[in-house]
């Protein structure tokens, strides 16, 4: 079944349930969405061609463009391409080419990335809020296409440890599967309530729009098109029962903004929060400014949003039991896959012992975009490798330990040191570099980079070399200048030595 029905079903059962707004004011009803996701499905396959199964990419900031245009492209019988816009120009030129959209819808904001980087050829470039954009909205409404529960819905673009980013393949019954394990196991979600996309659409907030369109939320889009924590308890005092998604850098930003005098969000609901480790300080903190309003999950693109959870009941009870070991879990298994803690061989290890999490269920992606290497890596077992590590509790209870995967989590963005370690090493007075994560107070985790290079090398030169080849967000907040990096006797850089070595010379715990 086509996940937009879940949208129809809403428009047909209260057509006057508000469907979009932009921040305290409703821009569509759910039967005015409807009508202009079908209309615009028409443009898309009777002006611009797109057949059965093209995909279309989205690179914008959060506009309420954003949830028109991913539910036309359903409606039709076509996949999305949301991407991160905040992206180089050379990345999402290698995202576009790769995914080979028909179509490439972009805010005026960003066009110009897009164009600079390079549209590739059979892909139209489409303004929002254009003259060209509007007139698709002219062609007669299309019915909803009818699709195989396996066919794809959105190619969910994640960075890699070879530097390259993998496309998710996230079919119809992903995201049916993630929607019943969300109303189930993660956060109870009535009717006419608010769902705030304070984090981007293109990942964080974006897989929160079906679960909510199931019940008929509002889709309430910020007027700044971003987080902002002063904007965010505004808009929580303007609509009643509102729910979001927060990294545990932007929890923190709220809560202080709360205790510096801000208003009390009197219509937040629910925070659910993931994406990054939550320290059990801040998370103590949270909970005694914002009352028992967090819950987690933990998942990947590869299982969007469906790994485990912990709801705000079980906060409240772990915390009014003193149960921090709860607190610092990532919860138990969602009821729509199976979770299992395994050694190298993929055995199942008893409660106590840690080692890779392994996931699988109706959650779980069947492949990687164009990359049968790495889905054969990573899922060739039947069961999705994550990556993580982490160990099982005799409840069920999920403690994540570490990531065999070097990936750094800064403010809730996920960084490969390797994609950076690569820019770094084509700069000419570079020699060889590390680069780790290490903890840092706003931002939980910040990249630095280890260098070996000629006397004389200043940081802003690396600095601006790395802003001309990725994203602002990815490139190392600090730079270490060594002489030599540890190594192994095999000559592989041993990063948890130097991470070791950096946190004993600051003084500093190791997480």
């Amino acid at each position: 079944m086509n996940l937009a029905h879940l949208f129809l079903r809403i428009a047909r059962r209260d057509p006057d349930a508000p469907a979009v707004a932009v921040g305290a004011k409703t821009l569509w009803t759910y039967a005015e969405l409807v009508a202009r996701a079908a209309h615009l499905a028409a443009g898309l396959v009777d002006r611009l061609g797109c057949a059965d199964g093209d995909r279309i990419a989205i690179v914008m900031e959060n506009l309420p463009e954003y949830i028109e245009i991913e539910l036309a492209s359903w409606w039709a019988g076509l996949a999305i391409v949301p991407i991160n816009a905040k992206l180089h120009p050379k990345e999402l030129a290698w995202i576009l080419a790769n995914a080979e959209p028909r179509v490439c819808f972009a805010s005026p904001k960003l066009a110009r990335a897009v164009v600079e980087g390079g549209v590739p050829a059979g892909c139209r470039l489409i303004e929002v809020r254009s003259k060209d954009y509007e007139e698709l909205f002219a062609a007669e409404p299309h019915a909803m296409r009818a699709v195989e529960p396996d066919r794809l819905a959105w190619l969910f673009y994640t960075s890699g440890t070879t530097g390259r980013p993998k496309g998710a393949m996230i079919t119809h019954r992903n995201l049916r599967a993630m929607t019943y394990a969300y109303h189930m196991d993660v956060d109870a979600v009535a009717p006419r309530s608010a769902l705030l996309h304070a984090a981007p659409l293109s990942h964080g907030s974006g897989c929160y729009v079906s679960p909510h369109a199931a019940v008929g939320s509002c889709h309430v889009v910020p007027e700044s098109g971003g987080f902002d924590e002063a904007e965010v308890l505004e808009l929580c005092r303007s609509w009643q029962r509102v729910h979001m998604f927060a990294a545990p850098t932007m929890v923190k930003r709220i809560v202080r903004a709360i205790e510096a005098g801000g208003p009390e969000p009197t219509g937040l609901a629910t925070i659910i929060y993931g994406g990054a480790p939550m320290y059990l300080a801040d998370l103590q903190r949270a909970h005694e400014v914002l009352g028992f309003r967090l819950a987690q999950l933990y998942g990947q693109g590869e299982s969007p949003m469906c790994i485990t959870a912990l709801s705000k009941r079980e906060h409240e009870a772990a915390a009014k039991a003193g149960r921090n070991d709860i607190l610092q879990s990532a919860g138990t298994p969602q009821v729509v896959c199976e979770v299992i803690v395994a050694d190298e061989e993929g055995r199942p290890l008893p409660p106590g012992e840690v080692g890779e999490v392994l996931v699988r269920g109706d959650s779980v992606v069947p492949g990687y975009w164009r990359n049968p290497e790495a889905t054969r890596a990573t899922m060739g077992s039947g069961w999705l490798r994550t990556g993580d590590l982490g160990s099982f509790d005799a409840a069920g209870y999920l403690t994540l330990k570490d990531r065999s995967k070097d990936l750094v989590i800064s403010g809730g963005a996920n960084i490969y040191p390797r994609e950076v370690e690569e820019v770094l090493l084509t700069h000419p007075k570079v020699k060889e570099v590390s680069v780790i994560g290490l903890p840092d107070p706003e931002w939980g985790e910040k990249v630095v980079a280890c260098v070996v290079a000629e006397p004389g090398t200043r940081a802003e030169e690396l600095d601006a070399h790395c802003l001309a080849h990725i994203a602002r967000f990815k490139r190392p907040k600090e730079y270490v200048f060594l002489d030599a990096l540890p190594k192994s006797a095999y000559g592989k850089i041993l990063k948890r030595e130097l991470r070791a070595r950096l946190l004993a010379e600051r003084g500093e715990d190791q997480r």
